[in-house]
C-alpha cells in the first residue's frame, strides 16, 4: 500500500466506523451467535465455555515471548496505526468495541490502537498498560490465526467467526516488525505472505510455510494436523503453545527433526490445565454450510458422481469426514501438491511422521488457498492439479462439476 492510499485509507476509517455504527449496532445482540450463552445449557457446558475463553484471550503467559524477547510491544504501541493493523490482517472484535472511546484516543495514530487493545477488541491479542498508558505487556492467544470476523461493520470490523482461518493475517511481517531480529531473520518471515505461516522453522531453520488450518469441523478426525503428528488437537494446542506462541510449559517429541523437540518455557506450566476445555471448545466448532447461491447444485449433483467415481476423490475422502485420517496415512510421493524444485525440503519431511494426512473437506469452500503450500488458489485449480498429476482424464466441463461438488460441502 502506498503511503498516500495509506494515509486516506486512516483518515477515511473512523469516518466509515462513524456511518457503519447506526447500522451495525444492533446486529450483535440481535444476530450474532454467542456460543458461550448457549453452551452453558448444556452438560459440558462450563468446559465448553472455559475452552471459548481459553481460545479467545489465554496467551498462556506467552507476553514473556512477544514482549521481553521480540519487543514488539514497543511498535504497536508507537508506531502501528488502525489502519495498518487492519492493513496486516488483525481483526476488530465490533461487540468489544466502544466507539466513541477509540475515537477519543485519535484514530489517525498510535493511539488509536492502544485504545482498541484497551478494549480487548483486537481478535488474539492482549495487552496491559503501564501508568502512563503506554502498552506494557503484549501477548497473543489461539484467536489470532484461526479466528476471523464477518466484517459486519467494515472489513476486518465483525463479529467473531472462531475457528475460521484468518487468511487475511500477515503473521510473518507482523514478527519482522521486531527490533530484536537479524535481517536474515526478517527477510525470512517477510517471504511467508498472508495466510501462511510455518510452525517448524524456530525449530528446524528451513523455511517452508503452509497455510493457517481451520479450526472447525475437527470433531472425530485424527489425527488432526497436515501431516498427523499427533491423534487429538490438544498435541498441537501444546506445540503451537509452547514452541511457538512462547507460552510458559513443556513440549517435547523425539520423532521430529534430528535429536527431536524439547522446549520448555518458564518454571510455571501456564497450559497443561488448560489443554481439555481447549479440545472440547475445538471440537464443538462445526464446518459452516455454503453461502446460498454460492454454488451450481445441477453441476455439484454431475460432480459428486465424479468424485466418487471417475476421478477417485472418495477413496481417500472417504466417509462422512471425507478423510481417510483414522486408518492412515500417505506419503509424500501421493501428494500432488509437493514442491518439485531440487533442494526444497517436503514438510512432510520435518515433521513426526514424514507423512501426510488426507484433509477433511467440510467448509472448504471458505478458506482458500488450497493444498497445505496454499499452491492451488481455487478450488477449480485444485481439481485441475489432480487430473493432470494423477492423469484422471477429466474434460474442462467435469473438472468444474467437481469443483462446484467441493464449494457445496
Amino acid at each position: 500500500m502506498s503511503t498516500v492510499s495509506r494515509s486516506r485509507c486512516a483518515y477515511l476509517l473512523p469516518l466509515a466506523i462513524v456511518v457503519s455504527l447506526c447500522a451495525c449496532t444492533n446486529r450483535g445482540s440481535d444476530e450474532a451467535v454467542d456460543l458461550a450463552d448457549e453452551v452453558t445449557q448444556g452438560s459440558a457446558g462450563a468446559t465448553l465455555e472455559e475452552g471459548q475463553r481459553i481460545f479467545r484471550y489465554d496467551t498462556f503467559g506467552d507476553e514473556t515471548h512477544w514482549t521481553n524477547e521480540l519487543r514488539l510491544h514497543e511498535v504497536v504501541n508507537e508506531k502501528m496505526q488502525p489502519v495498518e493493523a487492519l492493513a496486516l490482517g488483525l481483526k476488530v472484535d465490533m461487540d468489544k468495541l466502544d466507539l466513541s472511546k477509540f475515537i477519543a484516543h485519535n484514530p489517525l495514530a498510535a493511539g488509536g490502537t492502544r485504545e482498541l487493545l484497551r478494549q480487548d477488541a483486537v481478535v488474539g491479542l492482549k495487552a496491559t498498560f503501564d501508568e502512563k498508558g503506554d502498552i506494557a505487556t503484549l501477548g497473543v492467544t489461539c484467536a489470532l490465526c484461526h479466528s476471523t470476523v464477518d466484517n459486519a461493520m467494515l472489513p476486518g470490523i465483525g463479529h467473531r467467526l472462531d475457528g475460521w482461518p484468518n487468511r487475511d493475517l500477515d503473521p510473518g511481517a507482523i514478527i519482522a516488525m521486531s527490533p530484536s531480529l537479524s535481517s536474515e531473520q526478517k527477510a525470512v518471515y517477510n517471504s511467508w505472505g498472508k495466510g501462511m505461516y510455518d510452525p517448524r522453522y524456530n525449530q528446524d531453520n528451513k523455511n517452508g510455510p503452509v497455510v493457517i488450518p481451520p479450526a472447525f469441523g475437527l470433531k472425530g478426525v485424527h489425527p488432526i494436523i497436515f501431516t498427523g503428528d499427533g491423534q487429538d488437537i490438544s498435541y498441537w494446542n501444546r506445540y503451537v503453545a509452547v514452541t511457538q506462541m512462547g507460552g510458559h510449559g513443556t513440549f517435547t517429541d523425539p520423532r521430529i527433526g534430528d535429536s527431536g523437540v524439547n522446549v520448555t518455557n518458564g518454571t510455571d506450566d501456564l497450559v497443561s490445565s488448560k489443554l481439555p476445555a481447549l479440545q472440547a471448545y475445538q471440537i464443538s466448532l462445526p464446518s459452516p454450510p455454503p453461502p446460498k447461491g454460492s454454488f451450481n447444485a445441477e453441476a455439484a449433483q454431475r460432480g459428486e458422481q465424479l468424485f466418487r467415481g471417475a476421478a477417485g476423490c472418495a477413496e481417500c475422502h472417504s466417509g462422512p469426514l471425507f478423510t481417510d485420517a483414522g486408518t492412515r496415512l500417505h506419503d509424500p510421493s501421493e501428494v500432488v501438491s509437493e514442491p518439485e524444485a531440487d533442494g526444497v525440503p517436503s514438510y512432510a519431511s520435518r515433521s513426526a511422521t514424514k507423512k501426510y494426512r488426507t484433509t477433511p473437506l467440510k467448509g472448504v469452500w471458505q478458506h482458500p488457498p488450497y493444498f497445505h503450500n496454499g499452491s492451488a488458489k481455487t478450488l477449480e485449480a485444485v481439481v485441475s492439479t489432480y487430473n493432470e498429476r494423477k492423469s484422471l482424464g477429466l474434460s474442462k466441463s467435469q473438472v468444474g462439476d467437481v469443483a462446484e461438488y467441493l464449494k457445496s460441502l
